[in-house]
């Protein structure tokens, strides 16, 4: 036996990521959807729906739900990374809102753990619509890892 903990094997890594996403019930409540998952990075998305709308007369989806999928697309890189996180917990995150979704499409986030140490991971993040020469948002944040 060489010692190696399963959280060492990265498909079993790929697989703790998909669960952690789809355990969190605000995910589920929104529609998001894993896309991918690598150690490179993480795509989720999550299709336009009129209760996720924030402002009726424009059809513009709420920027909490943009949030909040940005958030869990971040985890969601930090669980795949080849560190082996076990868990992880949102230290901070900072999201700059560039424009608004287009009303009707779908919008992905994509997300890259760059960086890990002993207890934090950090991570970039963005959120597009079709247009991706244009992000709805862009994101850095900080998450804990537990090993």
């Amino acid at each position: 036996m060489n010692g190696a903990s399963p959280e060492d094997d990265p498909e079993q890594r790929r697989r703790i990521a998909r669960q952690f996403i789809e355990i969190i019930p605000h995910a589920r409540a929104l529609g998001m959807s894993l896309d991918k998952l690598s150690p490179e990075g993480t795509e989720i998305s999550l299709p336009w729906r009129e209760d996720l709308v924030g402002d009726p007369d424009s059809g513009v989806v709420h920027g909490g739900v943009i949030s909040a999928l940005m958030d869990t697309c971040s985890g969601a890189a930090v669980m795949a990374h080849p560190a082996g996180a076990r868990s992880t917990a949102t230290i901070d995150l900072r999201i700059d809102y560039m424009r608004a979704a287009t009303p009707g499409q779908t919008i992905r986030a994509r997300a890259e753990c760059y960086h890990v140490t002993r207890s934090v991971a950090f991570v970039r993040a963005w959120a597009m619509d079709d247009d991706e020469s244009r992000p709805v948002a862009a994101a850095t944040g900080a998450f804990t890892i537990e090993r």
